[in-house]
This record gives structure tokens, C-alpha cells and sequence, in this order.
């Protein structure tokens, strides 16, 4: 599956958990398991409890995604 039939949301980090994934609730309320992209791995963007965050979740299972992009703080 690409990029492109990703669905991209909108959540909030509320938890760390081993391994490097994160618990991401999404502006709809739903809670998604969410690990980091490779390139925000590549770039060494840390990710925080709180942090605003776009996540890329599959059609197939909406349970587990891709975090692709942090929000800036203002």
C-alpha cells in the first residue's frame, strides 16, 4: 500500500509506550497505536506526551498508523 491511500488524521499523543510507538487520540476520539515515520526517524524529530501530531492510518485497520508530521507549538 502507498502513501497516497493512507487517510491522514489529526490527534494528540497521550502515552508512551515501549519500543518507540505512542497512543495517539484522534480529534474524533478514537485511540490509534501509532509508531514514527522513517523519516522523521531519519531526521531525529522527537515526539512528546502532548504534542499535536498527523497520523496515517490504513482503511483496512484504523487501530495502528504512521505518525508523519509534527505540529508546531506557537
Amino acid at each position: 500500500m502507498s502513501r497516497d491511500d493512507l487517510i491522514r488524521l489529526d490527534g494528540k499523543v497521550t502515552e508512551t509506550t515501549g519500543g518507540g510507538t505512542y497512543v495517539v487520540v484522534l480529534e474524533s476520539g478514537i485511540t490509534v497505536t501509532a509508531r514514527l515515520s522513517g523519516k522523521m526517524k531519519k531526521f531525529k524529530i522527537r515526539v512528546l506526551v502532548g504534542d499535536q501530531v498527523a497520523v496515517s492510518v490504513s482503511p483496512y485497520d484504523p487501530t495502528h498508523g504512521l505518525i508523519t508530521h509534527r505540529q508546531r507549538v506557537a
